[in-house]
């Protein structure tokens, strides 16, 4: 009954939409602010939904909503990563509410009120309904409770029962769009033409002998490229290039890390805290109140840090080790004695031999190679050596080493019970087999079941508001000195210590730019219409550094332009321009490939390539190309292609060889592939087919 009292604490949906909108009303200054003035007209439009208009209070009120019951389902505030992801919820619930109802309207898709029904305590019970009705100790659904909860409804609290019709009505939206996705899917269909087509290109198989000159054996310095190229190659293929709303941004960090006072302070601080430890007639208590982070509380020599783990020796009852620092935190810890645990723990190497097939001599040369390199260990070699060179683990690299693991099922039976069956050190005498091949171990440190009790307590070293006020004051100086883009490079290159980063086409609604957490401040700033380019941002506090950007370009979903896409344009253009110099430059190629490519020089390959497929062909060098694959399959054997601009550089080909699949009677295999591949694909292509039908314009990214 668990999770009907789940469905019980969403009555108080009304109430937490209440205070959820009191806090916002109280600290949401930023979003009553002139910077968002949605006090104004269209100004609080947050998009538009098959022409519907939707305005920031109604929007808000569905993610205060979803806000309510993510708090009373997780017990806490939502982040700030969770409150992208409930807007993000609010808007897809949206879109079904509008969009989608749309379409169920024209087929006239419904969910009676008999069918609604049914899937609550009828013959075909939702699954929803039997999660929230399954008893968690027994694991059985019972009906009957679902009916008496039913019958006693009208005597609940009317939250209680708005929380019901809520989850009742999701569940009628649910079964709406299972039924338009169904509808859908059967209307996916693959003809037999299709399936013949599909048939021939995973079987039918061609032998290619090939002279190729990739483009970038011509140097770019050589061949230029000039706007007039760029526009006219952009104009030939928009449908490529598609307005985006972006912006394009240079930025400096001023780190607001800990300083040498900041350490120092801590370490004395820690100091003071480890006679308090000492000292505590109740440690555990004492370390909960003063630790940063939690420790547990026992721990086998496996699980502690390496400096603790080095000091187990020199333990006694009551004594202090420490303080061993970690990154950024100081750890001291009050030995308390040991216990027994109830599983053991061992440390141990490996060299695994895998058999190259499954077959009985591919084993067999697998484990005779295997009892070869436990010979040389036996005789002295180094195991760490031996490991790095003939291991097919990825242990390896540490010699084999595998670190602390229990003998719970970490690892596979066989290669456990041989571990923890070794009663001291040492190398294993014989292999060991699983079906991962043949292992040669040795057990590093044995197996024990020892916990110590060690209470710790982790400090974790952070700015004073002094270091605090350093680095905006640094901050504030460069922002003061650099208010334009060429000031900006300039003061930049001033201090060494200062790095350029460039954030490339940053979208509107984005919250990180490159590896900068939780910027959303600044691409609001970016994306303000004030801001244009060339304008540098003042300090934003951004984690744990101050950040100041400069806009140095921007990209809009209504007006393409050459410069929205410069680097691509060129590079494609670029290619275009050096296929037309090698492709002059090899004439006909009437000659043998390997004299064409001799009288071409410097660059040019002759490859051959056996057993080319049509569906998924890797031709070497040239990588997998369509264009190239399409001439080898589209010529008669013994033809030659003439020369030919192909992704990665130009082509000459001859088809030595072509093997057509052999015909079949039945293509009932690859029509159901071709199905199952499209069916798989139904819910993301219906989802992104009704947004566009419903010509879906999100202008969340103004407002949050």
């Amino acid at each position: 009954m668990s999770v009907i009292n789940k469905i019980r604490e969403r009555s108080g949906l009304a109430v937490g939409v209440i205070a959820v909108s009191l806090l916002l009303f109280i600290v949401g200054g930023d979003l009553l602010s002139g910077n968002n003035n949605l006090f104004g007209g269209n100004k609080q439009k947050v998009g538009e939904i098959a022409g519907q208009s939707i305005d920031y209070p109604e929007f808000n009120a569905k993610v205060d909503e979803i806000r309510a019951q993510f708090e009373q389902q997780s017990g806490r505030a939502p982040a700030e990563q969770d409150l992208v992801q409930i807007r993000e919820q609010a808007w897809n619930q949206m879109l079904f509410e509008i969009a989608y109802q749309k379409q169920f309207d024209k087929l006239g898709l419904k969910v009676s009120p008999e069918e609604l029904i049914d899937m609550v305590q009828g013959n075909n019970i939702s699954p929803a309904v039997r999660q929230a009705f399954t008893n968690p100790q027994t694991g059985v659904f019972d009906k009957t409770q679902i009916v008496n909860y039913l019958k006693g409804l009208k005597n609940l609290p009317p939250q209680q029962q708005a929380a019901w019709a809520s989850f009742e009505n999701n569940l009628s939206n649910d079964r709406l769009r299972e039924k338009y996705e169904s509808l859908m899917r059967m209307s996916i269909f693959a003809t037999t033409a299709e399936a013949q087509k599909e048939y021939q290109a995973q079987n039918s198989r061609a032998d290619v002998k090939m002279l190729f000159v990739p483009y970038y054996t011509v140097n770019d310095t050589t061949v230029k490229v000039t706007d007039s190229q760029l526009s006219d190659y952009l104009n030939k293929h928009k449908d490529e290039y598609p307005g985006v709303n972006s912006r394009s941004l240079q930025y400096v960090t001023f780190s607001v890390a800990p300083s040498k006072e900041d350490s120092a302070a801590l370490y004395s601080e820690i100091k003071t805290l480890a006679r308090g430890l000492g000292a505590a007639p109740n440690d555990s208590v004492f370390a909960q109140q003063n630790s940063d982070v939690r420790v547990p509380l026992y721990l086998t020599a496996g699980e502690m840090p390496e400096q603790l783990r080095d000091a187990i020796p020199t333990f006694s009852p009551g004594g202090i080790y420490g303080p061993f620092r970690e990154g950024n935190t100081y750890f001291i810890y009050k030995y308390g004695g040991t216990k027994r645990d109830t599983s053991f723990t061992a440390r141990a190497s490996h060299i695994l031999i895998r058999p190259t097939a499954q077959t009985d001599s591919a084993k067999a040369d697998a484990r005779r190679r295997a009892e070869g390199i436990l010979k040389q260990i036996q005789a002295g070699a180094s195991f760490e050596a031996l490991a790095q060179t003939n291991s097919a683990d990825g242990s390896a690299q540490n010699g084999g080493d595998l670190g602390y693991f229990k003998n719970n099922g970490q690892m596979v039976k066989p290669f456990e019970t041989a571990i923890f069956a070794a009663s001291s050190a040492g190398l294993i005498p014989r292999l060991i087999e699983t079906d991962f091949g043949y292992h040669i171990i040795k057990v590093t440190e044995p197996k024990t079941n020892q916990l110590y009790r060690v209470v710790g307590i982790g400090k974790t070293i952070n700015p004073s508001q002094a270091t605090r006020d350093e680095a905006l004051r640094k901050a504030d100086q460069f922002a003061a000195e650099a208010r334009t883009k060429e000031a900006f490079a300039s003061k930049a290159k001033e201090d060494k210590s200062i790095v350029v980063a460039t954030a490339e086409r940053v979208p509107e609604g984005a919250s990180n730019i490159n590896a900068l957490a939780d910027a959303r401040a600044v691409v609001r700033w970016a994306f303000n219409n004030k801001t244009t380019v060339g304008d540098v941002s003042e300090p934003f506090e951004v984690g744990d550094q101050y950040v100041i950007a400069v806009l140095t370009s921007q990209t809009s979903e209504d007006d393409v332009n050459v410069d929205d896409y410069r680097a691509e344009l060129t590079a494609k253009v670029r290619n275009d321009l050096k296929a037309q110099q090698i492709i002059a430059k090899l004439g006909n190629a009437d000659g043998s490939l390997e004299a064409t490519a001799q009288k071409y020089g410097a660059g040019a390959l002759v490859e051959e390539v056996q057993d080319v497929n049509l569906a998924t062909g890797f031709l070497r060098s040239a990588g997998v190309d369509p264009i190239a694959l399409g001439r080898i399959f589209g010529q008669k054997p013994g033809k030659r292609s003439k020369p030919f601009a192909g992704d990665a550089g130009v082509l000459v080909v001859e088809t030595t060889n072509l093997t057509s699949a052999p015909a079949v009677a039945d293509y009932a295999m690859y029509k159901t592939q071709i199905q199952q591949n499209a069916t798989a694909r139904i819910g993301f292509a219906i989802n992104e087919a009704i947004k566009e039908a419903s010509k879906v314009k999100d202008m969340r990214a103004k407002f949050y």
